[in-house]
């Protein structure tokens, strides 16, 4: 069962987000301690002007990648940090019905672009005039579902069968990552040297990963789980999920099967991890009816809840991307927006680890410095 980039969409959680309960969740969301997000973490709405629904999927650098509704037509997207730096991909010509941009890396952004209701893999260097259609010889399709900037990864259908395949920036250039006994497979994520995906092996997703070619096929596939998909990886570690007991969990793996850590924070009927940049993933959980974006650093206790970072009043909203400087950490997704009725484009900027404890120290040394100086006052 193949489902990429699912939303699901139930019930929304129309509560607004008190100012005070944001600023109280701060001080343990700044060090990992708690499911609260910290205060001093900002959002920033990416939703260009004139379209009527956005989402961003992928991060590198301070662009993010995506696509936005325009009329009746999906344009891939790009932006760099706000919503008025938006730069439309979508290709020219009447032809191309419409566009989507799922993953970034370096310079480069990919996705597809559809002729004729036929998906083309497609690749960008900023702008829509810098377009390369990836569709390999021979196939009568293909996607590109992400990129680690030279590396490209997605699938192309050749003859009556998806496969799995990886590209260095030209159609010309495809190699087939297809496992021998797989039926259908999708690369979804790559690193540069490591590709992650699944191969639909016994008529059951599989999720793995790959070392450049087909037959360094590894599966990720817990015990455990009837299906599971692999959506990104650092180059040592992967991140996707896994249908375990009869619920999707956000999953994390050091390279084995074996290896398989449950994500899914306690309650959630639904969880998945979709990136992940050094020791953090991210992803969404959907707990008490409500998909919220989500970050993790390891396990199921470090969840936090990125929706809590949100001002107005917001229904399900999901992280998608990850990159980070050292020093911050950026996080690209989307979310429903109860006052608008909109899908639109969200940009988290949050410390990174370590960043985040040297943010949390100088505010309470700040603290303390200031109430010394108001005691010395008072004292005359």
């Amino acid at each position: 069962m193949r489902i990429a980039h699912r939303a699901p969409h139930g019930p929304v959680d129309t509560r607004p987000r008190p100012t005070w309960w944001r600023a109280a969740a701060a001080a343990a969301g700044a060090v990992g301690l708690s499911a609260s997000a910290d205060a001093r973490w900002t959002v920033t709405n990416l939703h260009p002007a004139g379209a009527t629904a956005s989402w961003a999927f992928g991060v590198s650098g301070t662009r993010q990648v995506g696509y936005a509704q325009v009329g009746a037509v999906q344009h891939a997207s790009l932006w760099n940090g706000s919503a008025a730096s938006w730069v439309d991909l979508h290709p020219a010509g009447v032809n191309w019905y419409s566009s989507e941009a799922w993953g970034a890396g370096g310079t480069r952004q990919v996705g597809r672009a559809l002729w004729g209701g036929t998906p083309h893999a497609a690749l960008w260097n900023g702008t829509a005039a810098s377009w390369i259609n990836l569709t390999p010889s021979g196939a009568t399709e293909s996607i590109a579902w992400g990129t680690s900037g030279a590396q490209q990864v997605g699938y192309a259908k050749i003859g009556s069968t998806i496969r799995a395949g990886r590209w260095s920036g030209s159609a010309a250039s495809w190699v087939s990552l297809h496992p021998a006994d797989a039926t259908w497979s999708e690369a979804l994520g790559t690193s540069g040297t490591q590709q992650v995906g699944f191969a639909r092996i016994a008529g059951s997703d599989r999720a793995g990963l790959w070392s450049g070619t087909a037959a360094s096929w590894v599966s990720l596939h817990p015990a455990n789980s009837t299906w599971s998909e692999a959506l990104g990886t650092s180059g040592t570690r992967q991140v996707g999920f896994a249908s375990v007991g009869g619920t999707i969990r956000a999953s994390l793996w050091s390279g084995t099967a074996a290896s398989w850590i449950d994500l899914s924070p306690p309650g959630a009927s639904w969880s998945e991890a979709r990136g992940i940049f050094g020791t953090r993933q991210i992803g969404f959980a959907r707990v008490g009816g409500v998909s919220r974006a989500s970050i993790w650093s390891g396990g199921a206790s470090s969840w936090v809840d990125l929706s809590l970072a949100l001002s107005g009043s917001w229904g399900d909203t999901f992280a998608n991307g990850i990159w980070s400087d050292g020093t911050w950490t950026y996080v690209a997704g989307y979310g429903l927006n109860n006052i608008t009725r909109r899908r639109e484009a969200l940009l988290w900027v949050i410390p990174a680890p370590g960043g985040a404890l040297a943010l949390a120290l100088a505010g309470f040394i700040t603290a303390r410095r200031q109430r010394r100086c108001i005691l010395r006052a008072i004292a005359g």
